[in-house]
């Protein structure tokens, strides 16, 4: 388990996006949250105090939490100045990017000379079995997305927080280092080898009450060139019962992919659905998440009405409006 509270490290981020792992942590354990550490550069603001490694530790910053998701999850040689001053003033530091910490022998053996830790949260903990297809009790539900980084953890960790305070059982279930950083388990499952990546999810959602429902958190998009192959790994391992769309209606185009635009709500829909079906033939679509960020209130509301309409199907934000409608769907 980590050391709490945080400060959160944005480094030199480019955009708001590009620091959504701090957002993350930030929106749902505000408590963690003492400041953030940014770089000259950087284009992302939590609305966080602006803190040095000096400043953060008096005010009792245990971990710095690198909060950056950039593509390829490559740590900068601009960072590791803030590294090593976090270590020597005596905090840990955790990282959920693909480059590890641990691969920095000056990080581990000052870590190893001040009795910090480093933590690599995207680097999975066992061995996972090869995927069995074989159906299990308890239900679940599992969000997908017509793009990458549109909202399917928000959507999951809100729908579990909804479905407890109502007194129904039901566990967010982190397959990314954000989830993990937030939840404090789960499963890094990009990091998995791709022969068990669905064995890891099955693993993760294992037999359970029949009235009770693991929320998946979804990862990639079937039509990311880059990233499909984890949502494959997601639908086939989870077998779910049912499926929320994740949707951010401004998108020019796939996130990393300027050549590629994203798939309507109606592509996503039928081709998920035909994939989970393979392996639970009762899968059903029960609502959609959009993220209305980049619009006014006048604006979002057309927006989910129009979706609502022409898919059929409830539609909202989970973040401005709640997930009330899409909890009342799984019913």
């Amino acid at each position: 388990m980590l050391k709490t509270p945080y400060l959160l490290f944005l480094g030199d981020a480019p955009d708001a996006l590009s620091a959504k792992v701090a957002q993350g942590i930030k929106d749902w354990r505000p408590e963690f949250c003492v400041g953030q550490f940014r770089q000259e550069g950087c284009k992302a603001d939590l609305g966080l105090p602006d803190m040095t490694i000096t400043e953060a530790v008096a005010a009792g910053a245990k971990t710095l939490v690198v909060g950056v998701a950039n593509r390829g999850g490559v740590i900068s040689e601009g960072w590791n100045v803030a590294f090593e001053e976090a270590l020597k003033a005596g905090m840990d530091i955790a990282s959920g990017l693909h480059t590890l910490l641990t691969d920095n022998q000056a990080l581990v053996d000052l870590a190893q000379a001040r009795g910090q830790a480093l933590h690599d949260v995207r680097v999975p903990q066992q061995a996972f079995p090869i995927g069995t297809g074989v159906k299990r009790s308890g239900k679940r539900c599992l969000a997908i997305g017509t793009d990458c980084s549109i909202g399917k953890m928000y959507t999951g960790i809100a729908m579990e927080k909804l479905m407890l305070e109502r007194g129904m059982k039901a566990s967010f279930r982190a397959t990314g280092q954000t989830g993990i950083l937030i939840t404090g388990s789960g499963i890094p499952l990009d990091a998995v080898v791709a022969d068990f990546m669905a064995g890891s999810v099955e693993w993760l959602t294992p037999d359970n009450d029949p009235d009770h429902w693991d929320l998946i958190e979804g990862q990639g998009s079937l039509f990311h060139a880059s990233f499909s192959g984890v949502t494959m790994a997601l639908i086939h391992g989870g077998a779910p019962d049912a499926l929320v769309l994740c949707h951010e209606p401004t998108r020019t185009h796939m996130r990393g992919l300027p050549d590629y635009a994203l798939p309507s709500l109606e592509l996503l829909r039928d081709t998920a659905l035909t994939l989970a079906r393979f392996v639970n033939p009762n899968c059903k679509v029960v609502g959609v998440s959009v993220n209305t960020s980049a619009l006014d209130d006048e604006a979002a509301k057309a927006c989910l009405q129009e979706i609502e309409q022409r898919m059929q199907l409830p539609a909202t934000d989970p973040f401005r409006y709640g997930v009330d409608r899409l909890v009342d769907a799984l019913a």
